[in-house]
């Protein structure tokens, strides 16, 4: 399992993340959970550094001399 996001699209996605959640806990209900599932993908993905749908379409956003 090899790294495909890059550094700004890590910080991009904990950025989300953080948004969702706050988002998720203002507003709870149905809408509340999709964002606390979408805070947690983006969480894990900008830590990880892996996103498995980039590698189902074969993106990556690391650069060479980041690999």
């Amino acid at each position: 399992m090899g790294k495909n996001v890059g550094q700004t699209d890590k910080v991009i996605r904990i950025v989300v993340a953080i948004i969702a959640a706050i988002a998720a806990f203002m507003t709870g209900g149905t809408l509340g959970i999709v964002l606390w599932i979408v805070a947690a993908v983006m969480l894990v993905t900008g830590l990880v550094g892996f996103c498995p749908l980039y590698r189902l379409f074969g993106i990556s956003t690391r650069s060479a001399d980041q690999a």
